[in-house]
């Protein structure tokens, strides 16, 4: 009979504490969203990159390279400059790179990070049930093209994720927030 007690108070703990956990964004927190969405215009600066883990970024993570904190799979962009910026059809970043290269870098390369400059190509936005929005473009970089996904959520926490032809994939999680307007003179 004890056993059948405490078996019905942890199924009650459980579907509490998870329905506790559920949150929910505020009806400003997705106009917010909406409008940043509709503007395009917006910046994310990451805290997090999340590259693929192979054998050489275990040997990294083993040489003591990386800040204290970080893991061959996880390392902190905090303190390292870092945006990817979304101008109406334009795009701007410079996003620290992390992992294994596909390709020969030219001899004294200076394309170690991830910069776009210029027009995307096939910009889509997908609004999700969560009232989340999923984005959707291509970039071009030197003679690199990336395929770039961004998800972001009402609290305007972003999840992005870059595949290339010549990198393996890496992912990153920031912020987003509305771009600065210049002050013109």
């Amino acid at each position: 009979m004890k056993l059948i007690n405490y078996s019905l108070v942890f199924i009650a703990l459980t579907f509490i504490s998870c329905g506790a956990s559920k949150t929910t964004a505020t009806d400003a927190e997705i106009e917010a969203l909406n409008i940043l969405i509709k503007n395009q215009q917006f910046t994310i600066e990451s805290d997090w990159a999340y590259p693929q883990v192979t054998n050489a970024m275990q040997q990294v993570l083993n040489s003591g390279l990386l800040q204290p904190g970080s893991s061959a799979g996880s390392i902190s962009l905090v303190g390292n400059t870092n945006f990817l910026t979304v101008s109406g059809d334009s795009i701007s970043s410079y996003l620290p790179y992390f992992g294994e290269r596909q390709m020969q870098v030219d001899y004294g390369g200076t394309d170690s990070g991830i910069q776009f400059s210029g027009l995307m190509k096939d910009y889509k936005t997908v609004k999700n049930k969560d009232q989340s929005f999923d984005i959707t473009f291509n970039a071009k970089s030197n003679n690199e093209n990336f395929n770039v996904y961004i998800k972001i959520y009402p609290s305007l926490n972003t999840d992005m994720t870059l595949n290339s032809s010549s990198r393996f994939p890496i992912r990153y999680s920031g912020v987003a927030k509305p771009k600065e307007k210049q002050i013109s003179k």
